[in-house]
């Protein structure tokens, strides 16, 4: 079963998204950066959604720190943003990010885009 973990300071989105994925998959929620890199150093998951506004660092510096981390996981990495931002987009993946949610999101649409994501190194 692929896991996923939701990196978001909102617990109102995290646990809507757990509720959502919960049936495809094992998810694990952190509410800032720092927690997050954490677990990943010690059990990286497959996909990781990180929101574009952590209260700990800039998203994009967390992808940074991600990709940094050896292991036998390269997870796939979404940003989480609350409206387009073409700039954000670009440097969440010029820093590794495959790619892009849209926040608020529904059941079918957060179901697409994780079928979308090509499987995990």
């Amino acid at each position: 079963m692929k896991r996923c973990l939701l990196v978001d300071d909102s617990s109102v989105i995290r646990k809507v998204a757990k509720r959502i994925l919960g049936t495809e998959m094992a998810v694990a929620e952190a509410e800032n950066g720092l927690d997050a890199l954490e677990m990943c150093a010690s059990d990286m998951p497959d996909i990781v959604v990180v929101d574009s506004s952590l209260p700990d660092m800039e998203a994009e510096d967390f992808i940074r720190r991600l990709r940094t981390i050896e292991g036998p996981v390269t997870p796939q990495i979404l940003v989480s943003l609350v409206e387009v931002d073409i700039g954000a987009i670009m440097r969440a993946k010029r820093a590794g990010a495959q790619g892009y949610l849209l926040k608020p999101f529904n059941r079918p649409q957060l179901l697409e885009r994780f079928r979308s994501l090509p499987d995990a190194a």
